[in-house]
């Protein structure tokens, strides 16, 4: 097949990202791999989705480093949607709020054009459209989130503040990647400081604190709905948080460990499947602390190759041979 790998820029991949990865394993399995930035989209003549894209070599590489090394150095050439077989959004549009507000939607809006001319888009930009911010989760079954309410009102977030014990969590409605997110308690009063912070990008997101995020969550990738088991070993990463911080992201400094999946784990997965492949969210990632989930990652859920490490087994192919059976 010929599958195309949407990112936000060249200069901002990494060779352990899991969209690297993706794309290495789907050449080693004999496709046609494009990566595509979202400044590089076009809306051709002839009404077809372009874009100017690199093609991967058609060759074995050591090591995802020397991989990304050799699409990088290969000349753009335009394509259209007819080039392609399968589209993958692995773009972030929250990474493009502050500095390329303009690139944020970019990906959906070509991605929907490129459904409209036949590819197969995962994931299915009609439903990313809707999910751009955390809104999308407060759809999900009131069981498995945590209390939260969505304002601009401090006076709102103060009486949420109270009913909680003085313990809650502030985050921006708008992004992702633990960027200002803040744990507000007795012993951090700054309450006012944070809201106006927060305040300034939009809409606020006060949610209940869970006593159990002290000791990390769990980062589990589900593909059309189901967690990812190989070997009986689940994609599933433990994330603990560093001193100090309350986010396990594991770029703001985050260490991971092998997870433990629980009963419970399974139970909220049957909670989220229906909804997720009704929506057509082929891959996801689910932030889990207790039996709660905290956020539902529909865009580019990354870690899978530290899930792949700690379990020793290659979650990537199931992916690859899981897009093979889309287009079957």
């Amino acid at each position: 097949m010929r599958i195309g790998f949407v990112i936000n820029d060249y200069d901002r991949e990494e060779p352990y990202f899991t969209t690297t990865r993706l794309a290495l394993q789907a050449l080693q399995m004999g496709h046609d791999v494009y990566y595509i930035a979202v400044q590089d989209f076009s809306y051709t003549a002839s009404g077809q989705m372009g874009a100017h894209a690199k093609k991967a070599p058609a060759k074995k590489f050591r090591s995802p480093q020397i991989f990304m090394e050799a699409v990088f150095e290969v000349d753009k050439k335009l394509i259209e949607s007819k080039d392609l077989d399968v589209f993958m959004l692995r773009n972030d549009p929250s990474a493009d709020l502050d500095d390329r507000p303009w690139a944020q939607y970019s990906g959906i809006v070509f991605g929907q054009l490129a459904k409209k001319n036949g590819v197969l888009v995962l994931n299915n930009p009609d439903t990313l459209a809707k999910a751009t911010n955390k809104m999308y989760f407060q759809y999900f079954p009131e069981i498995i989130r945590p209390e939260t309410i969505i304002t601009r009102s401090i006076a709102e977030i103060k009486s949420f503040y109270a009913a909680h014990k003085k313990n809650i969590v502030l985050k921006p409605l708008q992004g992702s990647g633990g960027k200002n997110v803040f744990l507000v308690n007795e012993q951090n009063q700054n309450l006012n400081q944070i809201v106006d912070a927060i305040g300034r990008d939009g809409y606020i997101v006060a949610q209940e604190y869970l006593p159990k995020a002290s000791k990390g969550d769990i980062r589990l990738f589900l593909l059309n709905g189901k967690p990812i088991v190989i070997d009986g070993k689940v994609a599933a990463i433990h994330r603990t948080q560093a001193g100090g911080d309350i986010r396990s992201n594991i770029h703001q400094g985050g260490s991971v460990s092998q997870a433990k999946i629980t009963r419970k784990i399974f139970d909220i997965v049957d909670a989220v499947t229906h909804k997720l492949v009704k929506d057509g969210m082929f891959l996801v990632g689910l932030d889990i602390v207790g039996d709660k989930v905290m956020e539902v990652n529909v865009f580019s859920p990354g870690g899978m190759g530290h899930a792949c490490r700690l379990n020793d087994v290659n979650y990537f192919e199931e992916v690859i041979k899981a897009i093979e059976q889309e287009l079957d």
